[in-house]
């Protein structure tokens, strides 16, 4: 007696016997290729000392079809590793499942001196790690003290230790490099060599990540086609007395131009008053402002959530970068009908309808 395959499936049997997979198809994902290598690096030390520092974890995925004109080079931030983009803790598909399934090829990468990238004491600097208490209040359940984080609605389970879900997030957090400057020095240099390596690229930066999409495009212009920054590290400068980025944008050198020799060349003032009682004053430069020429002409778009932290002052980092001459889409998603989101939105319950506004901005932006 035959069998009747249900339609899906016996769509999927098809195109894979046929060869002919058809963006958004599973078999996209099923039928992909995977391959991993390292990219940057340097000997450093002498004799029996020497080790290799800088070096950077790749994880490249490829459908067996690809559509899209540019890979996507997926970047997250403090503490977390690639596995942010393969699954999610309560075990739903993963950005990388869905991009690849849209036609893109993939990179994922481990930052220097984090995950699978190694390490190396006395070389590379002081690692730290995110406490439980940090991970539930800044990413799973906040309890911050802005105002938007009672809207934090999309986090798969308690969001607290001992949930299962939870444990599973918060299993995956690993050691990073305590000093910013150091591991934008470093993922710089990597990403650059990245890029030589795999040519034309969309950056999509998550959070801590934020400034290494500046940086790259920074160092290599024509390279980087795009960047969608998720929530990117802010806010420009300060955020009320604590020091952020005294670069703007980052916290190492960038091409101003006029040249800033130094971040203190950059003349700064902060909004007398915020925009609304929900967000935060911004610095800016005193004008004329110095311009950031190496960024523009590059599709930018910063994505913001409804409940994260960022949502008081990511419209500062559009705000530091429109003034010095980069054009950048800011999209809030609750503007457009996805409520709920925390910080950790790739992760989240309605994770995938947020990757399909970012594969939609990259269809629409760049290619």
């Amino acid at each position: 007696m035959k069998r009747k395959l249900p339609a899906a499936a016996g769509a999927a049997l098809v195109a894979v016997l046929c060869g002919c997979s058809t963006p958004g198809s599973p078999d996209m994902w099923a039928t992909s290729s995977r391959d991993v290598f390292f990219v940057g690096g340097s000997y450093v030390g002498e004799g029996s000392a020497q080790v290799m520092r800088g070096a950077m974890y790749v994880e490249h995925l490829r459908p067996p079809k690809v559509t899209r004109k540019y890979p996507l080079v997926l970047i997250s931030g403090t503490a977390q590793t690639a596995v942010n983009w393969m699954t999610t803790p309560d075990g739903r598909k993963g950005w990388a499942q869905y991009f690849v399934e849209q036609g893109y090829e993939v990179y994922m990468i481990d930052q220097p001196a984090r995950g699978r990238s190694a390490w190396n004491p006395g070389v590379d600097g002081e690692l730290r790690s995110l406490s439980v208490a940090a991970a539930e209040t800044l990413f799973t359940r906040p309890d911050g003290d802005w105002p938007q984080a009672r809207l934090h609605t999309q986090w798969p389970g308690s969001g607290r230790r001992g949930d299962a879900v939870f444990d599973q997030f918060y299993a995956s957090q690993v050691a990073y490099l305590g000093s910013n400057v150091a591991t934008q020095t470093a993922m710089k240099a990597a990403g650059t060599a990245l890029l030589h390596r795999i040519g034309p690229a969309v950056l999509v930066t998550h959070s801590q990540a934020g400034p290494f999409g500046w940086l790259i495009a920074d160092a290599q212009p024509q390279q980087v086609k795009g960047i969608v920054a998720i929530e990117p590290q802010g806010p420009p400068i300060r955020s009320g007395t604590r020091s952020t980025a005294a670069w703007g944008v980052a916290d190492i050198a960038l091409s101003y131009t006029p040249a800033a020799a130094q971040s203190a060349d950059l003349q700064v003032e902060q909004q007398r008053a915020p925009d609304s009682p929900l967000l935060q004053a911004c610095w800016e430069q005193k004008e004329p402002a110095r311009q950031l020429l190496r960024l523009k002409g590059i599709p930018i778009t910063v994505i913001s959530t409804e409940a994260s932290y960022h949502a008081p002052f990511d419209h500062c980092t559009v705000r530091w970068l429109r003034q010095a001459g980069v054009e950048v889409e800011f999209t809030r998603l609750a503007d457009i009908g996805i409520h709920g989101n925390g910080h950790m939105v790739m992760l989240e319950k309605n994770s995938l309808d947020v990757a399909h506004v970012v594969d939609e901005w990259v269809a629409r932006a760049v290619n």
